[in-house]
């Protein structure tokens, strides 16, 4: 019974969002630990040499997406202007730089990407951490241990919850 009510609300709830004007990206709200298990072999499988991350959707659910992300080698630094994003680490372990500047700076959309971060923290992360990053705050996978599989989930911010 309790399948039917999560597949019944699952439904009714994508149903409610595509009737939504303007509501133009799919609704997924349930992944499970086996489609995450799988997401994560085909990244794996499908990783082309020197290609720092490989990316996937858990769910979706507008303005919200959750992501696997696969990484395997460093890739570059970042700063997302108008959103926070929390990662969970699903496996794997690495260096997180945050905070500083970043260097070689380049503007893609709402986005900086740059090659590094000078100064900032650095932390060790492994299986089970949480970490939030704050919206306008340079981060970096600047250590890979192996690899690094995380579920990112950008939030949207607005200069009213400062």
């Amino acid at each position: 019974m309790h399948i039917k009510l999560c597949i019944a609300t699952a439904v009714l709830t994508a149903a409610a969002v595509a009737q939504q004007p303007g509501a133009t990206q799919s609704v997924k709200v349930y992944s499970s630990s086996s489609d995450v298990a799988a997401m994560i072999a085909k990244a794996k499988a499908g990783r082309k040499e020197n290609q720092p991350i490989v990316t996937d959707r858990i769910l979706q659910l507008a303005p919200y997406s959750a992501n696997l992300e696969y990484r395997a080698s460093v890739g570059p630094a970042a700063v997302h202007e108008k959103e926070a994003e929390m990662f969970y680490v699903i496996d794997g372990s690495a260096t997180l730089t945050t905070g500083g500047k970043l260097t070689a700076e380049t503007r893609n959309g709402d986005n900086l990407q740059g090659t590094g971060i000078e100064g900032g923290m650095s932390r060790t992360i492994s299986k089970g951490d949480f970490v939030i990053v704050p919206e306008n705050t340079p981060h970096w996978f600047s250590k890979i241990d192996g690899t690094l599989v995380l579920m990112s989930l950008h939030v949207p911010r607005t200069s009213a919850t400062h």
